[in-house]
């Protein structure tokens, strides 16, 4: 058993406390987050910091299906017995921010006008550092010309993998 495994098991079963009438402790704790965690928001700000870049993240609630009906009517979006149109509802219940350090290397997709609609668009980071200040440097047919569209965003701890801009109709 790695130590790391052994130090959260005998620390859970620390705070436990034992008796007649509780359950007995667990023995060993096998559990570990995922490598990677993805999560829906909104990028506020992307800056270059030496060879990476910061990114401050408004992180939302992509709901859909009874859960987005149910969410929609308790934060009265919707009467009661509607449902959220196109199936899906945002719940953004805090203005906070998040930091993530983001490696030039990143994985990034916009969406832009080509043909009959919205396409997905890979570009660099720093293409999207430039399109969340409101330029446009290649002047490419975006489809988010606001920048109010959010973004999936996948990290390694506090490290971004990939930010993908989410369509919405």
């Amino acid at each position: 058993m790695s130590a790391r495994r052994l130090t959260v098991a005998a620390a859970v079963a620390a705070s436990l406390v034992v008796g007649p009438s509780s359950p007995a402790a667990p023995t060993m704790i096998d559990q570990a987050p995922p490598r990677q965690l993805v999560q829906f928001g909104y990028v506020k700000s992307l800056t270059a910091q030496g060879s990476r870049y910061r990114l401050r993240f408004d992180p939302a609630l992509w709901l859909s299906g009874e859960t987005a009906n149910q969410a929609a009517i308790e934060d009265g979006a919707i009467p009661p017995g509607d449902t959220v149109p196109n199936d899906y509802y945002i719940r953004n219940e805090s203005p906070r921010l998040l930091t993530f350090r983001v490696p030039r290397t990143a994985k990034v997709t916009v969406l832009t006008h080509q043909g009959r609609g919205p396409r997905a668009t890979k570009i660099a980071v720093a293409e999207l550092a430039q399109i969340v200040k409101g330029r446009n440097p290649k002047h490419r047919s975006l489809y988010d010309t606001l920048n109010s569209l959010g973004y999936w965003l996948r990290t390694t701890v506090d490290t971004v993998v990939s930010l993908q801009q989410q369509y919405q109709p």
